[in-house]
């Protein structure tokens, strides 16, 4: 007798009236929201913009989504087509079945297309989202939980999973809880990716293909321990060879870039540095209001700067400062006459008109 399980869902949809809310739907939403929050948090730290993250993220979801069904479909094709079963279901994706490798190989040419309608190397940013994409995947994990779906072998730990459900094939008992295995791996990928870009400045690319490398070491474990229906190849299932081929890939990728591109870009988006948005805004503006300062403390400076240069000549200081009054009085005492004298030919032009006004 089991001492503690962790308990599945009696269903997996909850009704708000006539519209339903399923718990798989729910998780791989708050995943994407994550994943594109770290992502523009990161892109700016690196010198991007804000929201770029998430204009690109309009095309990579998108086909993120359709890839990850495409490889579900492909690869457990006898669940939509074979006989008795009915191929529109194949279309409901809120049912459960995205496979991350399609996610993520479709995602990656939707984000190509965005980045390069933005002018954006998609290396960078791929590296800005990769922790955040680890999240996502730990989040969307829990809607196979609602679903009792992807369970693993039989077991009696503390932390076994219990399924309740008896269809397609299930059978009613505790098992290994793998949704929650890769799901705290994956947290831990995204920890490991973080601390590694930090300290070692990963980029181009680096830091996306760590994470690759680093999901595929966990996922091919996680993979081996799950009891669902898959193809074997060798004795292993279809998706322990991805994970090996994947993680060498990456890991190769990691060498020869680190050799040929070592650092990191210095430039992420371009124009992102030109201080045309609101964030610096206020930069420049309070560069401007420093300047203008400087200005006039350089104008009310001009008095002592005379008496500075004569003190730099030789001149004692008590003469210079003589000096500058005197030719200050000068300047007073000459407007002074020039004002008198034009006062002068004013009276004298007013006196003259009467006589001429009787002479004529």
């Amino acid at each position: 007798m089991e001492l503690a399980y962790i308990p599945s869902p009696s269903r997996g949809v909850l009704y708000l009236g006539p519209v339903p809310l399923r718990g798989y739907a729910f998780c791989i939403i708050i995943g994407v929201f994550v994943a594109v929050w770290l992502g523009n948090k990161r892109w700016v730290a690196r010198g991007g913009r804000a929201g770029t993250v998430a204009d690109i993220a309009v095309w990579a979801v998108p086909f993120g989504l359709v890839g990850g069904r495409l490889y579900h479909v492909i690869t457990d094709y006898e669940l939509y087509f074979s006989e008795g079963r009915d191929w529109v279901d194949a279309f409901k994706v809120w049912e459960g079945g995205l496979g991350i490798w399609g996610a993520i190989a479709l995602g990656a040419v939707g984000a190509w297309i965005g980045c390069r309608r933005r002018g954006i190397p998609l290396p960078a940013y791929a590296d800005a989202i990769a922790p955040g994409i680890a999240l996502a995947q730990a989040i969307g994990r829990w809607g196979n939980w609602f679903n009792q779906e992807l369970y693993g072998r039989p077991t009696d730990l503390p932390w076994a999973l219990e399924i309740t459900s008896s269809t397609d094939g299930r059978i009613p008992g505790t098992y290994h809880p793998t949704f929650l295995y890769e799901s705290l791996w994956c947290i831990g990928v995204a920890v490991l990716v973080i601390w590694a870009d930090r300290r070692f400045r990963l980029g181009h690319g680096r830091a996306f293909a760590l994470y690759v490398a680093a999901y595929c070491a966990g996922r091919f474990w996680i993979e081996y321990m799950r009891v669902d229906e898959a193809h074997h190849i060798l004795g292993l299932r279809l998706n322990n060879w991805t994970a090996l081929l994947v993680f060498v890939l990456a890991v190769v990728y990691i060498v020869l870039s680190a050799r040929k591109r070592p650092g990191r870009e210095e430039i992420v988006e371009p124009g992102a540095g030109d201080g045309d948005d609101d964030s610096t805004a206020g930069v420049k503006d309070t560069d401007t209001q420093s300047e203008k300062a400087e200005s006039e403390k350089t104008e009310s400076e001009k008095p002592t700067k005379a008496v500075g240069e004569a003190s730099d000549s030789g001149e004692p200081a008590d003469k210079a400062s003589g000096t500058a009054e005197a030719k200050a009085d000068t300047k007073v005492e000459t407007g002074k006459k020039v004002e008198s004298e034009a006062k002068e030919a004013k009276e004298a032009k007013v006196s003259d008109a009467p006589q001429a006004a009787e002479k004529s």
